[in-house]
């Protein structure tokens, strides 16, 4: 079970406390597919996972009052370790100022369940939202499948996020599809998170639905070189989790000096300026 660095009040309060210069982004990881991240005095959360479930190799980060801290909370598709609405209400209401961006897809689930409409954004494949503090700009995942609403669009999405002059690409859950690659490369990303679990029939079975293998996750930052690798999406599940050590070892040999950040829950993580 990974140790969390940093949590709950503590954890806000570091959040809450970091300032990044331009050209840098602070960001705590938060287990599974969980970020924080803070550029300049803007404070994002991108799949933010915090039910107290039995199951759960690594804990939550915090309670959902004690993120009081949120501008936005992204979650890149609707299952519940990604968009967990027994997290969301309290979010909401310890941080007044935030809004939640998902899928068209998503919004609308959530709008229907009571959430209110102007506090829940959406977007689909290729579209992008201005904040005054940047902005984010969706790419359609193959979580095993693309699932596509006619009416509504993708359901499961990748997000670009430019902050403070940094560009991150956080892939949500997903397989390759033809011209990914080249869908993120046309942004540039400076940071790529992406998950590293794999898949295969038996998970498939039980409709535990798959992610790049972590030879896949290797060759798609092989191929768009950013300056920061950030595997994640392995710590979770028992029978859903993969070794961190076979992603990085692949990518040293393959890719060798390509930076990779492997480390704990709740850890504060300060990536750029770069030269």
């Amino acid at each position: 079970m990974p140790n969390l660095v940093l949590k709950g009040a503590e954890l806000a309060a570091d959040i809450a406390a970091c300032r990044t210069e331009r050209g840098s982004v602070a960001f705590w990881w938060l287990g599974q597919n969980g970020f924080a991240i803070k550029g300049a005095d803007t404070t994002l959360y991108v799949d933010l996972y915090l039910k107290d479930d039995p199951r759960r190799a690594t804990p939550p980060a915090f309670r959902p009052d004690e993120v009081v801290n949120a501008d936005l909370v992204l979650g890149t598709h609707d299952h519940s370790d990604h968009v967990d609405r027994t997290a969301l209400p309290g979010v909401l209401s310890a941080s007044p100022g935030a809004r939640l961006l998902a899928s068209k897809v998503t919004r609308a689930r959530l709008v229907s369940e009571g959430y209110p409409a102007d506090r829940v954004l959406g977007l689909d494949d290729g579209e992008t939202v201005r904040f005054d503090w940047g902005h984010v700009s969706a790419i359609r995942a193959a979580h095993e499948f693309f699932d596509r609403d006619p009416d509504l669009g993708y359901p499961h999405l990748g997000f670009v996020v430019c902050i403070n002059g940094v560009t991150l690409f956080h892939a949500g859950d997903g397989v390759p599809w033809e011209g990914l690659i080249s869908a993120i490369a046309d942004h540039d990303p400076d940071i790529v998170f992406i998950p590293i679990n794999g898949r295969d029939g038996a998970r498939l079975r039980r409709k535990c639905y798959g992610n790049y293998t972590f030879q896949e996750a290797v060759d798609i930052c092989g191929a768009l070189r950013p300056k920061l690798c950030v595997p994640m999406h392995y710590d979770m599940f028992p029978g859903n989790q993969e070794r961190v050590e076979l992603f990085t070892d692949y990518l040293d040999v393959k890719y060798p000096g390509l930076p990779c950040w492997v480390g704990n829950p709740g850890e504060r993580v300060v990536a750029g300026p770069w030269p």
